[in-house]
């Protein structure tokens, strides 16, 4: 028997797992929240974590590294970049099928999970203290050694996440798109967390195109948090890439309801979504007068976070007899 050797959408058969990564003819799943919201209120998740590498940070990743290659910036060096997670594990990953290599820094606090698959891909992990930096960004430590790294020779390339634009245009060639086409239009409300930007920027720049009345909705964490992947901008240096033009508001979330919405999602509607996605949720729901259909980032996984939620569980994740 022959087999075809090309990749085949209509058989979901593929050659290259990068033809896994979501876009407008592929896009990730929405899926609706039916238990948690009040009655009337029409909230969607998009399912990120359905993405090859597990998160949304997949299309980030593929795109900056695309635009690296583009400018043949790629071939012979070591890609350095500064994470809390999701972006160096999609990097990682395609850095194994580029043939090249990662060094990810990462704030000391990143679950062990994330660190461990980064390390599985090849990658070196850099461990930082938040004292590693200058005094008035105290969370950016990884960030400063990345940039430190990445000056320090030309064997060293820096996608640099939180600058590139190839971040932003990720979102708005694909997840802006996939959005508008999954809603018919139809979307009153994003809703997604505050980290780097990209998807802030890039979705909510695509959607007030099609329809400015698009309400962006901005979740922040509050200094000292343990919502991985967000960015308290009263304790870090706001990303470059960041356009409040697009953003009508911001709204502030504390770790506790964040975990327990989380929890919620769990035990009401079986979504096993990550700490942010639990934010993103709490906000959501919070929301006044919202009449029409409100969609939420769900950027990654809980399988990434099984050590922050043992320690919430506590007595609770003890088997009985």
């Amino acid at each position: 028997m022959t087999i075809d050797q090309t990749t085949d959408n209509r058989l979901r058969r593929y050659e290259d797992l990068r033809d896994l990564l979501p876009g407008p003819a592929d896009p990730t799943p929405l899926v609706r929240v039916r238990r948690l919201p009040p009655p009337g209120t029409s909230l969607y998740l998009k399912l990120e974590w359905m993405s090859p590498f597990g998160s949304i940070k997949d299309r980030t990743a593929h795109y900056m590294l695309d635009g690296l290659e583009a400018r043949g910036l790629v071939p012979g060096k070591v890609l350095v970049e500064p994470t809390s997670g999701n972006t160096g594990i999609a990097l990682a990953a395609l850095a194994v099928l580029a043939g090249t290599r990662l060094i990810a820094t990462v704030p000391s606090g990143v679950p062990d999970e994330k660190k461990v698959l980064m390390r599985m891909l090849g990658a070196e992990v850099w461990e930082t203290p938040d004292d590693l930096c200058p005094v008035d960004n105290p969370k950016d430590g990884a960030i400063a050694l990345a940039r430190a790294l990445a000056a320090s020779s030309d064997d060293y390339v820096m996608p640099n996440q939180y600058a590139n634009p190839d971040n932003v245009r990720a979102h708005y060639e694909t997840t802006g798109p996939e959005i508008w086409a999954q809603t018919e239009g139809e979307v009153e409300v994003f809703v997604a967390g505050l980290g780097t930007a990209g998807t802030l920027t890039g979705v909510g720049r695509y959607l007030k195109e099609r329809n400015p009345a698009v309400r962006v909705v901005a979740v922040e964490p509050q200094p000292g948090h343990r919502l991985p992947g967000l960015k308290s901008l009263r304790e870090s240096k706001q990303p470059e890439i960041l356009d409040w033009s697009v953003i009508d508001e911001v709204v502030r979330v504390d770790d506790g309801p964040a975990y327990a919405t989380t929890k919620a999602l769990y035990r009401t509607e079986a979504l096993m979504v990550g700490p942010s996605t639990g934010a993103v949720v709490r906000v959501a729901l919070d929301l006044q007068g919202v009449t029409g259909m409100i969609v939420g980032i769900s950027p990654d996984s809980g399988f990434k976070y099984t050590s922050y939620f043992a320690e919430i569980l506590g007595d609770e994740g003890l088997p009985t007899v």
